[in-house]
C-alpha cells in the first residue's frame, strides 16, 4: 500500500485527508491511503520517514513550511525562491525532494476576480504561506506589502498602524495568518474593515470554516471574498501529479 500524508501540527481540522479519501474512491485508487502526521516538533520527522513504509510523499502545513526545507534533500527551484515548502515528494532512492504548489493553487483562484484596478494587495501574515502569495504577486505585477503584529525588516505595515487610508489603496487583502481557523471562527484579523468597499477582493486562505468572520465582515462592505477551498483542491491536485504515482 502506497502512503501520502499531510505533515503539520494540530491538524485535526484539515480537509486534505477527506479531499484524497474521496479522490481515491472516485477514482477507483485503491493501492495508496492519506494520512494525517500531526507532529509536535518538526525534529520528529526522520523518525516518521524512516518507520512508515512506503511513504511516497507528504503535503506540508502550518507551522512547518519553513521549518522543514533543512530536513530535504533537494528543493525544486520555484520552491527555494519563495523560501517554502508544502510539498515533498520521496522519491525510490529516499530522497527528499521539495515542491511548493500553494503558488499555483493561489495564482489559479485569484485570476478570475482580478481587475484592472488590482494593483496593491496586502498580504496579513508572514508564515510559509504567505511567501507562496508574495511569489505570486511578483509574478502578476502587483504591489505587495506584508502587515505583521511587530515591525521589522521587510514588514511595510502592523496592524496598529493600518489606516483606513492604507486599506483605500489596496485592494486586495489576503489573510494568510490562521485566524479564524476552526475551532476559533470568532477571531480575525484587527484591520479597519470599514474603509473595505466593493472594489476590493478579500482572500482568506483558510476553508474551514466555509466564510470565515475576516470574510463575513469584507461580504458586509460589498467585497468579493474567497476562501482557501478551491486553492487547496488545486495545490492538491497538482501535488498529486508532483508525486505521479501513475
Amino acid at each position: 500500500m502506497n502512503k501520502l500524508g499531510l505533515l503539520g501540527k494540530n491538524i485535526s481540522y484539515s480537509f486534505s485527508r477527506a479531499y484524497f479519501k474521496e479522490k481515491f474512491a472516485n477514482e477507483g485508487i485503491s493501492n495508496t491511503e492519506y494520512g494525517n502526521f500531526d507532529l509536535e516538533t518538526i525534529d520528529l520527522l526522520p523518525s516518521i520517514i524512516k518507520n512508515t513504509k512506503n511513504l511516497k510523499g507528504l503535503n506540508v502545513t502550518i507551522p512547518y513550511k519553513e521549518a522543514v526545507i533543512p530536513f530535504l534533500d533537494k528543493i525544486n527551484k520555484k520552491a527555494k525562491a519563495i523560501g517554502a515548502v508544502n510539498t515533498i515528494k520521496i522519491t525510490k532512492k529516499g530522497k527528499l525532494v521539495g515542491y511548493n504548489t500553494d503558488c499555483y493553487g493561489f495564482k489559479k483562484s485569484l485570476k478570475p476576480y482580478l481587475q484592472p484596478h488590482h494593483k496593491s494587495a496586502l498580504i496579513l501574515g508572514t508564515g510559509g504561506a504567505s511567501k507562496a502569495i508574495a511569489y505570486t504577486f511578483k509574478e502578476l505585477g502587483i504591489n505587495y506589502h506584508y502587515v505583521s503584529r511587530k515591525q521589522s525588516d521587510g514588514i511595510s505595515f502592523t496592524y496598529d498602524s493600518l489606516t483606513e487610508n492604507v486599506i483605500k489603496n489596496h485592494q486586495i487583502i489576503i489573510n494568510s495568518t490562521p485566524l479564524g481557523t476552526f475551532p476559533n471562527v470568532e477571531e480575525c484579523p484587527n484591520i479597519p474593515y470599514n474603509a473595505i468597499s466593493n472594489n476590493h477582493i478579500l482572500f482568506d486562505l483558510i476553508y474551514n470554516p466555509e466564510e470565515t468572520k475576516f470574510l463575513r465582515l469584507g461580504k458586509a462592505q460589498k467585497a468579493i471574498t474567497i476562501n482557501g477551498l478551491n486553492m487547496l483542491k488545486l495545490q492538491a491536485e497538482k501535488a498529486w501529479s508532483i508525486w505521479n504515482l501513475y
